[in-house]
């Protein structure tokens, strides 16, 4: 019976039960065929995705990459196959693309990835995906593109709600009020080990509404409902969340509403009698061309959406390259200055020729040096979409997170501010910020034990080094202003990578050299701070500690290169001829210098050197009292140098 459906006679609501019918037939089908995956949530989602994207959301359907679309995050990230099905019917994918589901090098990977046509937001990391989403709404409310409003909704489930970054960045949301945000619960009331309520009993409505979101409560499988949901969120004046009481599986033959259907393939039984419940074929990703064209029926409007909004939409692009040149370096006059402060007048030249530049501290303004920035550009709000100023309060998380969003949105080059210790509570958006090679830059200041006062808490130890180890990340710790100035102009060259730019709290003289030198250096990574002919030992080292290894070598008889690496990353992307000349290979004694663990230092000096640093916790005390405590002041240093020498 099946077979001979007459699709065309149905009316408009059996067609939409019969598309959403072929959806769940896919994911059951890609599923499968991969031996992996989450079938249960994209069948307890597809109702509200459907009418998303059939009936609501503004796209190009020839273009899924159109700069004035309204964007969707798929923060409940393991329902993926659920997206693929839907861009399957856009025409995004094919066939055979959902067949190669979570297979190498295929379009539909295990979780949603950029790469793939539709898809707006790596996700997979519960929670992250509203705080992305919360960033692609800042950034459009930020943005001058047009007078007609966007949207961007965020797909969410029982999981993403309880991270505590979701409802972090959602407190701002509210505040913010956020009007063009729209995020759907998907509340099945069901996680891997079974039902929610065994580890949540909170009122989320309640939750949101103190938050001072709009909240909905509908069916999530009543379409009409969902249609009336969505129409009331694009017309409130608030974030809206529109919490839909689903029920996983929804449409299974024996797995509605069972633990068992959220993460692992259903069998080969289970998808029989299902596909004959749902009254579809038994072939293996069935979907016929009257599904599709149903699918398809709004995509003549939306493309002359398009054709009319981009008359009027303008897209300002900028010229990185002469913006660059049009930089003058501050004036940082003669003191001893903290390269947190060289950062802070850094900051002010650099966003007054980029107008794209957009940020904040996590309530650490004073600290991060931020506060000048905050004054001349005012902070974002819901009365002022153009402040550039993002006061995140002490939402480090939600921070990291909010940012990637704005940067995924295209428009700004967002930077984020806190101490270095706190970058423990950011890192994993600092890592999705790798992963999707996003121009952000994080601002990490207090970069050593010379914090002092605030103790071990608050004295980073190993934590530069933790840094170091995601790649595609810029790990920037200068070692003066001039440095600090050229390391941000490599923050703004590489933009395909984000940046941490690591800042002491102490104050630091200036190098003695030429500034050309040193912007040379600083762009390839690694430069020479003392050359010596034939030296006897390299001295390798980074951002504070520069200027106790000259201090050092000029006490010591020894013929000793300095090497300053103010980042490393840069540095392994030169060529072999200009790492060669810094590490001179015939030069066997090698010794390393940074107030931080030592591990990793073996890169540069190997095995046999000596490394030098901090491998324990610190100390509440003045932060050379600490240094003393821990041994490492100039006087111990050279007597291990002298050793090491003497050997």
């Amino acid at each position: 019976m099946n077979e001979k459906l007459n699709f065309n006679s149905l009316s408009n609501e059996q067609k939409d039960l019969h598309t959403v019918n072929a959806i769940k037939g896919l994911v059951m089908d890609g599923v499968s065929k991969a031996n992996s995956g989450h079938p249960g949530g994209p069948m307890s989602l597809a109702d509200f995705t459907y009418i998303l994207y059939s009936e609501f959301l503004s796209f190009d359907p020839e273009n899924p990459d159109w700069e004035n679309r309204d964007r969707v995050v798929l923060s409940v990230g393991h329902t993926c196959m659920l997206l693929y099905s839907i861009f399957f019917l856009c025409g995004y994918l094919k066939k055979d693309d959902l067949r190669k589901f979570r297979q190498l090098g295929s379009l539909t990977p295990g979780h949603p990835e950029i790469h793939t046509p539709g898809i707006d937001a790596n996700t997979g990391p519960l929670g992250q995906g509203v705080g992305m989403g919360i960033g692609m709404a800042l950034a459009e409310k930020a943005s001058t593109n047009s007078d007609k409003k966007r949207f961007t909704y965020i797909l969410a489930g029982d999981g993403d709600l309880q991270e505590p970054i979701a409802i972090g960045a959602s407190t701002l949301a509210g505040h913010w009020k956020l009007s063009n945000l729209i995020m759907f619960y998907d509340k099945n009331d069901i996680q891997i080990a079974g039902k929610t309520s065994r580890v949540d009993s909170t009122n989320y409505a309640k939750l949101f509404e103190a938050m001072d979101w709009h909240v909905q409560e509908i069916d999530g499988h009543d379409h009409q409902e969902i249609r009336e949901a969505l129409n009331n969120a694009q017309l409130n004046e608030k974030p809206s969340i529109i919490i839909g009481q689903t029920t996983i599986a929804k449409g299974s033959h024996s797995l509605e509403n069972n633990p068992k259907a959220h993460g692992a393939p259903f069998s080969d039984d289970e998808i029989f009698k299902t596909k004959d419940k749902l009254g579809l074929p038994q072939e293996s990703f069935y979907c016929s061309e009257e599904i599709i064209n149903h699918f398809q029926r709004n995509f003549k409007s939306l493309k002359e959406n398009v054709i009319e909004t981009n008359k009027s939409f303008k897209t300002e692009l900028l010229d990185y390259h002469q913006m660059l040149k049009s930089l003058k370096v501050p004036d940082f006059g003669d003191d001893l200055m903290a390269t947190r402060q060289a950062f802070g007048i850094t900051l002010d030249e650099f966003a007054n020729k980029f107008p794209n530049i957009i940020g904040g501290s996590a309530d650490l303004d004073g600290s991060n040096c931020t506060t000048n920035f905050a004054n001349t550009y005012d902070d974002f709000s819901a009365t002022n979409p153009k402040g550039r100023n993002i006061a995140f309060g002490v939402r480090e998380f939600p921070m990291g997170a909010i940012m990637n969003g704005i940067a995924l949105y295209g428009k700004h080059l967002p930077f984020g501010g806190t101490f270095l210790v706190f970058s423990d509570y950011v890192r994993s958006a600092v890592r999705l910020s790798a992963i999707q090679k996003l121009q952000v830059l994080y601002e990490f200041t207090h970069d050593s034990i010379f914090v002092g006062e605030d103790g071990p808490t608050h004295q980073p130890v190993e934590h530069v080094m933790s840094l170091r180890n995601i790649p595609n990340l810029l790990v920037f710790r200068p070692s003066d202003s001039f440095e600090t100035y050229c390391c941000f102009k490599e923050v703004i060259k590489n933009t395909e990578s984000p940046s941490a730019m690591l800042l002491t709290r102490q104050k630091l003289p200036k190098l003695n050299l030429d500034q050309d030198y040193i912007e040379q250096g600083v762009s390839k990574g690694a430069y020479i701070l003392k050359k010596q002919d034939n030296p006897e030992a390299i001295l390798f080292t980074t951002g504070s500690e520069a200027h106790l290894a000259l201090d050092i070598c000029n006490s010591l008889n020894k013929k000793i290169q300095i090497v300053t690496i103010p980042c490393w990353e840069l540095f392994n992307k030169q060529d072999k001829n200009y790492i060669s000349s810094i590490m001179l290979k015939d030069c066997k004694k090698r010794i390393s210098l940074e107030a931080g663990i030592t591990l990793g230092w073996e890169k540069f000096t190997g095995i046999n050197g000596l490394n030098i640093g901090i491998n324990e916790f610190g100390e509440s005390a003045p932060g050379n009292d600490v240094a003393k405590h821990l041994g490492f002041v100039k006087e111990k240093i050279i007597s291990k140098i002298e050793d090491y020498l003497n050997e």
